[in-house]
Order: C-alpha cells, then sequence, then structure tokens
C-alpha cells in the first residue's frame, strides 16, 4: 500500500507545477486555471475513496485562516499593481462602484434571499455581505497585471477598476458581516446592536484600518527606498520575500487595535506603492505575491471542488440556484450600470466592468466567519448558497473573460494606433 505521506508529496508537487504552467499551456483558451482545479478537486476528492471529504463545515477553523491568508495576500498584489495615483477624480469609476454597486447588491441580495428562500433577516444580511464584494483573488484575468516602471502610462479602466474595487471592498464587507452577526444574536430590534455596531464595526474598524494602512506602508516605503543605510534599503537588494512582512505587519496591526485587516493591507500596498512608483522594485513585490497567491489559490479552489463533490451541494433547491443565478447574471450587472451611468468610462468599458464582478475567495472567508461568530439555524443554506454562487462565477467567468478582455484590448489597441498612410 502507498504511503500516505509520499502520495501527498507527490500531489502537492504536481499542483504546485501545474500551478505554474498552467496559466502558459491554456494561453488564450477560455479555461481558467480555477476551472481546472476545480474540476481536479472534485474528481479527487469524489473518485478517490481514502480521501476524506474537505467539508468547511466540519473544518471550519482552517477555513477561516486558510481563505483569510489567501485574501490578505491577494490584496497586498492588488495593491502594487496600481500604478495610477489615488483621487476622488482618478478613482471615480471605484468610488461608485463601492458607494452605489455594493449597497444596492446587498439590499437586492438579502430582499431576495428572505423572499425567496425564506432565510431569516441575520442569514439572509450575511449571505448579501458575502456575495457583494467583487474578489481579487480569482479575478486575475480581469485585473492589472503587474506594476509598470512608467508612471505616465495608466491601466485601462476596466482592469483599474476591478482591481481597485476588489481591493477595497472585500474591507468594506465586514461592517455588514458584523451587522449579521450582530443580528443572529442580539435580534432584529436595532436597539440591540445598532449603537455598538455604528460606533465601533463601521467607524472605529475603518478608521483604524485605514491609520494602519497608511502608517504601516510609509514606514515600509521608508525603510525600502529612504533607509538611512544602504544596507537596509531593501529596494536595492531585491528582496521579494518581503511583500510577505508588509502584508503580515499591516494585517497584523490592523487586528491587534480591531482595525479591518482587509482595508489596512490594501492601503498599505498603496502606500508602498506610491514611494518611487516607477521603482523596479514593486514589480519584484509584487511577483513574489503572485507566486504565493497562485499556490494558495489552487489549494483553495481544489479543496472547494472536493467539498461540492462531496456533499457540501446536497439539499440544493431550485430557488437557491435560480438566486445564485440572479446575483451573476441580473444584480451585480444592473447594479454596475446603474452606478456607471453618466461615467467617464465608455459603453463597452462599463458592460466589461458590470459584468466580471467575480465571487470567490473572499465568499468563503465572509462565511467561515460569520457562521463562527454569530447564531445561525441556516448554516448549511448559507454555505449551500455561496458555494454555488462562487463555483458560477468560476465557471461563468473562466470562460468569458479571456476572450472578452482581448477583445476590448484590440479595440482599444485600433482606437489609439494612428490610421495608415496612404
Amino acid at each position: 500500500m502507498a504511503d500516505t505521506a509520499a502520495v501527498v508529496y507527490v500531489a502537492a508537487g504536481a499542483a504546485t507545477l501545474a500551478a505554474a504552467l498552467l496559466p502558459r499551456l491554456l494561453g488564450r483558451a477560455p479555461v481558467s486555471m480555477p476551472m481546472v482545479f476545480l474540476a481536479v478537486g472534485a474528481c479527487a476528492f469524489g473518485l478517490i475513496g481514502p480521501l476524506g471529504p474537505p467539508d468547511p463545515r466540519q473544518h471550519d477553523a482552517l477555513t477561516l485562516h486558510l481563505t483569510e491568508l489567501c485574501v490578505i495576500v491577494s490584496l497586498m498584489g492588488a495593491g502594487l499593481a496600481l500604478s495610477r495615483p489615488p483621487g476622488w477624480r482618478r478613482w471615480a469609476t471605484t468610488w461608485r462602484l463601492l458607494g452605489i454597486t455594493m449597497p444596492l447588491t446587498i439590499i437586492a441580495v438579502a430582499v431576495l434571499g428572505w423572499a425567496m428562500l425564506g432565510l431569516g433577516a441575520a442569514a439572509a444580511l450575511l449571505v448579501a455581505a458575502a456575495l457583494a464584494p467583487t474578489d481579487p483573488v480569482l479575478a486575475t484575468e480581469v485585473q492589472v497585471a503587474e506594476p509598470t516602471e512608467d508612471p505616465e502610462k495608466d491601466e485601462d479602466e476596466v482592469r483599474f477598476a476591478l482591481t481597485s474595487e476588489a481591493g477595497l471592498n472585500d474591507g468594506l464587507a465586514f461592517p455588514f458581516t458584523y451587522a449579521a452577526v450582530a443580528i443572529s444574536v442580539a435580534g432584529i430590534a436595532p436597539s440591540g446592536w445598532l449603537g455598538e455596531w455604528l460606533a465601533l464595526d463601521v467607524l472605529w474598524r475603518l478608521a483604524a484600518g485605514l491609520v494602519v494602512g497608511l502608517g504601516a506602508g510609509w514606514l515600509l516605503r521608508k525603510l525600502f527606498f529612504a533607509a538611512p543605510s544602504e544596507r537596509f534599503r531593501l529596494a536595492e537588494h531585491a528582496e521579494g520575500f518581503v511583500a510577505l512582512a508588509a502584508t503580515f505587519l499591516a494585517y497584523g496591526a490592523a487586528e491587534l487595535v480591531e482595525g479591518y485587516g482587509f482595508v489596512a493591507v490594501f492601503v498599505c500596498a498603496c502606500t508602498i506603492r506610491a514611494g518611487e512608483r516607477s521603482h523596479g522594485y514593486h514589480r519584484v513585490l509584487h511577483q513574489y505575491v503572485e507566486q504565493v497567491e497562485r499556490m494558495l489559490t489552487v489549494l483553495v479552489i481544489f479543496l472547494l471542488g472536493g467539498a461540492a463533490a462531496t456533499g457540501l451541494l446536497a439539499g440544493t433547491t431550485w430557488q437557491e440556484v435560480l438566486l445564485a443565478a440572479l446575483v451573476l447574471v441580473v444584480i451585480r450587472p444592473v447594479t454596475s450600470i446603474v452606478a456607471l451611468a453618466g461615467s467617464s468610462a465608455g459603453p463597452r468599458e462599463r458592460a466589461a466592468i458590470a459584468v466580471f464582478g467575480v465571487r470567490g475567495v473572499g465568499s468563503v472567508f465572509y462565511v467561515a466567519y460569520g457562521l463562527q461568530a454569530g447564531d445561525f439555524a441556516e448554516a448549511d443554506q448559507v454555505w449551500r448558497i455561496v458555494a454555488i454562487v462562487v463555483i458560477g462565477s468560476i465557471v461563468l467567468h473562466g470562460i468569458s473573460a479571456t476572450p472578452v478582455m482581448r477583445r476590448l484590448d484590440q479595440l482599444r489597441d485600433e482606437k489609439v494606433s494612428p490610421p495608415p498612410r496612404n
């Protein structure tokens, strides 16, 4: 009989090698790496008997911390990739998506969860909060690829909007998750939770995350680029792994003061990126983070596929499937089109931004967090709904992202290219 540890090592090595090769092998094919590993996970756990089901309901602590790690690493990568300096007008598309699309999505999903599925107020709000953010992990095909050393070369609006939105709304979903937890414990009456929620979960935690992110980013930026001694000026030594140090320091410091660590990590990354914006060290940091993110993504999606094949989706109803379809093809696109009406983005860009609201690992994290922190009677149903949406997003956006983005790139190149001379 084969040694179990040896089999695990071989499987881990094969998966890691595949994570490196697949993006190159797939090329322009309408198939994404998450789609492949979702299918591999389903086949592996569904066909190989000795493998126990990787059910997130049974392994809640592992699910929480694995998805947490995956998201914060991805947030650091998203912040480092953005070359466009923050600003009210420069990030106008982002503010519209955060201020209009996200609240409208939460309202719509919560109402449908209550009306269609009979979820209680707390469970409906938790599902809505978990499904509201655009995921920074699974949306690599439609996000900014890497930092550019030319600060004058701006990102195209679609990739910039989806990257910056994903970087911020994963943290901004937390207040609504806390509200769901509070309602599950104290009841729906606002007198039992509203005051503390506004003061602590909205004002303090957001402000603390922002301040910690700015402070950590400023200090690390000084260390990387302007340390008094060249020996400590890490940008001169191209040490990419310190991107993880920045991620963990910002996240941990924010959590210590009860701030939102997701916000802190993204703000920290943007603040580091603002230092010596054209320096090649940003690309070194981003490449290291991207490699770590890819390995974590492979693991999370592999386990999700296994969970789906071994009982996580048992008992799924047509109403739950319908709700998942509405989230992906109606609610996100419609609320985004409403938010972007009258914006500077062109019609094609607005449509692409609206359609590619990828749901993924962040949604899994919020469900794991909320169900551990609160008291929800509909836990199995909540997991089913979110899993269906995430799997649907992996398949739908995995098939469509590459050809759509390639076509948008072609149209943009044709627009900026000078006409041929006669």
